[in-house]
């Protein structure tokens, strides 16, 4: 509480951030409100934005929660690893690092224009160049304050039953990029509230991290990779506009009498500047291996039209697509619209739907 109450706290969204007063020295301190989430210090992430601190919620109370480590530029985090995610500002706990192949079309190879086609292939030759992502858990004490800007259900499972469309999510479980974990220490024994923390991770103390998996947890991912694995993620920015893809197959199920294909799909959208723009429409195009081309609009995204500002300046959410064919392709734009209500159209780099080729079994629920 003392280290705490010596801090300037700025609050950036639903979030609040701790910055230490000038000369403070020694080890920064994560703190929190109750009931409120994690605070965390400027210092440590100096290209955020921030608002004033008049937004602080009424009657919170700061606690420290833990202190913070420097940040890796290389290797990985290790299994039991507690972070702050700088983006959306959330607690949570690495569970094990997944290899992606990042497309970034902001950093391709000057190539000429190619007109559209059915693959959605019509702009420059991406190579992807490897990536790390991590499998997490979010506090719990979090997600009602981060479920307006990053869904907290979003990793979905087909149901293990005659219902090829039921969907099933594990809530809380997320994928993070490297670059977006804070990591901290705590001496909590158990200081991330989520169902499976303990069911995953067992206090060792003569560790570091000292949270290590579970027999269970490691039993949980080899049964589940199919279902889990991240393998590829595309991004483009237009007008300042990020836009981030991950797909995932879901799986196979039969209905009347042929096969239906699965994928849900990650989108995370990043404003950049400092101008404020709301996302009004979606323009997605959707080419299956059958030959088919559906052309598919709509206002905003998940029921949603967000506003992307300086204080929140990100949004992700998760959808599917089924196709009956083993493989397609997807892109297209979503419009937004400035203060002055003139609008533009941001593109959304294409991306493959790809299934597993030796895939034996359809995914059968939570296993341990």
């Amino acid at each position: 509480m003392a280290a705490c109450a010596a801090r300037r706290a700025l609050a950036v969204g639903s979030r609040w951030w701790s910055r230490p007063l000038t000369g403070a020295r020694g080890p920064i301190p994560l703190c929190a409100a109750r009931g409120v989430g994690a605070f965390l210090p400027a210092a440590t992430t100096t290209t955020r934005r921030h608002l004033s601190s008049r937004n602080r919620p009424e009657g919170k109370v700061l606690e420290t929660v833990g202190v913070f480590e420097v940040p890796k530029q290389n290797g990985k985090y290790e299994t039991g690893q507690l972070f702050l995610h700088s983006v959306f500002g959330y607690r949570g706990v690495v569970l094990f690092p997944w290899q992606a192949r990042l497309y970034d079309r902001d950093v391709a190879s000057a190539a000429p224009e190619k007109a559209e086609n059915p693959a959605g292939h019509g702009s420059k030759e991406v190579k992807g160049k490897t990536h790390t992502y991590y499998q997490v858990l979010i506090d719990a004490r979090d997600c009602p304050h981060i479920s307006q800007r990053s869904q907290t259900e979003a990793v979905t499972f087909l149901a293990n039953h005659d219902d090829s469309r039921a969907l099933y999510a594990i809530p809380g479980l997320d994928y993070v990029s490297h670059e977006d974990i804070l990591p901290y220490t705590s001496t909590d024994q158990v200081p991330i509230q989520h169902e499976l923390f303990e069911r995953f991770l067992l206090y060792d103390q003569t560790k570091a991290p000292p949270f290590v998996a579970r027999e269970t947890l490691r039993a949980w991912q080899e049964k589940n990779h199919p279902w889990l694995e991240l393998s590829d993620v595309h991004r483009e920015t237009t007008e300042n506009i990020r836009v981030t893809v991950i797909p995932f197959y879901m799986g196979m199920r039969e209905a009347q009498n042929s096969h239906v294909y699965w994928w849900r799909y990650c989108i995370r959208l990043e404003n950049l500047d400092s101008d404020v723009v709301q996302l009004r429409e979606r323009h997605w195009r959707i080419f299956s291996l059958s030959g088919t081309l559906e052309t598919v609009r709509g206002r905003g995204v998940v029921g949603r039209e967000p506003v992307l500002s300086k204080e929140q300046p990100a949004f992700q959410y998760s959808s599917h697509v089924s196709l009956q064919a083993s493989s397609g392709h997807m892109w297209g734009t979503f419009r937004f619209e400035r203060p002055d209500g003139s609008h533009f159209d941001v593109r959304i780099p294409p991306f493959s739907l790809e299934s597993n080729k030796d895939e034996k079994t359809p995914p059968s629920g939570l296993h341990w």
